[in-house]
């Protein structure tokens, strides 16, 4: 009667537990991207039930600094004052037709300086969307 020692080697693979780090890592990553905000200022949008779906070209925001004072951004860069916000658009917009401008402004900002960003996209000739939170 012979004995037989030894292991048996099992030659398969289980998958399992890759999979699990693979789903851990997808879920992580969906999380991560969502929490990143591309727009850095921080503006409380007025409501709105009617939401446009066209794609604008570059973005004004107007930021109340207080004391009557206020910010203007283009693409997030601070322009400094509306003559700025002409300026940059312009340079931004000098080839492109039916142009449109997505208007960012907090809902402490007074109607004056909508008026004045407006005016200058009437000037050029551009589509301009005031940009809103849904209701």
């Amino acid at each position: 009667m012979a004995i037989k020692h030894g292991s048996k080697v099992d030659k398969s693979f289980s998958s399992s537990s890759m999979t699990d780090l693979m789903f851990l890592l997808l879920l992580f990553l969906l999380i991560a991207t969502t929490l990143i905000n591309p727009n850095a200022l921080k503006l409380m949008l007025p409501k709105s039930s009617n939401q446009l779906k066209d794609k604008a070209m570059t973005t004004v925001s107007i930021q109340n600094a207080g004391s009557g004072r206020y910010r203007y951004y283009v693409e997030l860069q601070e322009v400094g004052s509306i003559d700025g916000v002409e300026r940059a658009l312009q340079e931004r917009l000098q080839h492109v037709e039916e142009a449109t401008v997505s208007l960012h402004a907090d809902k402490t900002v007074v109607w004056d300086e909508i008026i004045k960003v407006m005016n200058v996209a009437k000037r050029n000739g551009y589509k301009l969307h005031a940009a809103t939170q849904p209701e």
